[in-house]
């Protein structure tokens, strides 16, 4: 009778740990490229989230704007800090749609945006505010001669832009000769365009500012106000916007 050999296919012990160690290598390689990967969508979801809100805030300012009507006692400030905190206060007609029912008693209301900072989770954000005061309110500011009232900050306001670091807003003119010049209230007439300049950090950076000091800070994280433009983690943008609808724009 023959003895049928029993011939072993299985894996040495040592080639057994060649294979869990190029396993384990490709496992940490997948692991990095993944990380990757996902710190890359990030940012680029960052940055997208900054853009949308530049593009938010600029587009809602447009609509104000160009809806805007002259008035004296029109708000204008200009800011002295290295990152610019203006404000700009005017009155615009509104639709009644844009009103609540108790409200809305006219078209005329009174309409400011500014710089805040504003709190989320023990974290402070600096945002583009606006401020909205119905026809009702603006019609009784008026006879009442209260119309600075209009343009005080309120904690109803609700932020159009977070992470806005600067926001500059400065009115021209065109002189005789059809050149532009800064607009002055003096004047006594309206001003044609309003020159929009606003900065907006990238999530990733915006989480690295905690306090509100920290986007007061030139150099660093930020950079300087000159070279916004070109810092990595800012979005900038500048833009020219009709006031209200005149001819000489």
């Amino acid at each position: 009778m023959k003895k049928i050999r029993h011939i072993s296919a299985g894996f040495t012990l040592l080639e057994m740990m060649i294979s869990m160690s190029i396993g384990m290598a490709l496992l940490i390689l997948a692991a990095g490229v993944l990380g990757e990967t996902g710190k890359g969508y990030e940012r680029l979801n960052g940055d997208l989230l900054a853009e949308r809100e530049a593009r938010v805030a600029l587009d809602q300012l447009k609509i104000d704007l160009q809806s805007a009507t002259f008035q004296a006692d029109m708000r204008y400030e200009r800011s002295a800090s290295d990152w610019a905190q203006d404000r700009i206060g005017f009155f615009a007609f509104q639709s009644p749609d844009a009103q609540s029912e108790t409200g809305h008693i006219g078209d005329l209301c009174a309409i400011h945006y500014y710089v805040r900072n504003l709190t989320f989770g023990g974290r402070s954000v600096r945002c583009l505010m606006r401020g909205f005061r119905e026809s009702d309110e603006t019609f009784q500011a008026l006879k009442n001669g209260k119309v600075v009232d209009l343009f005080v900050p309120r904690d109803r306001d609700e932020p159009v832009a977070f992470g806005a670091l600067a926001f500059e807003a400065v009115p021209e003119t065109r002189d005789d000769k059809g050149k532009w010049q800064d607009w002055s209230p003096a004047t006594g007439s309206p001003p044609d365009r309003i020159i929009l300049r606003l900065t907006i950090a990238r999530r990733d950076l915006s989480s690295k500012l905690a306090a509100p000091q920290d986007w007061d800070q030139t150099g660093g994280l930020l950079g300087n106000p000159a070279d916004a433009a070109d810092h990595p983690q800012l979005e900038f943008y500048e833009t020219a916007m009709r006031f209200g609808h005149y001819e000489k724009f």
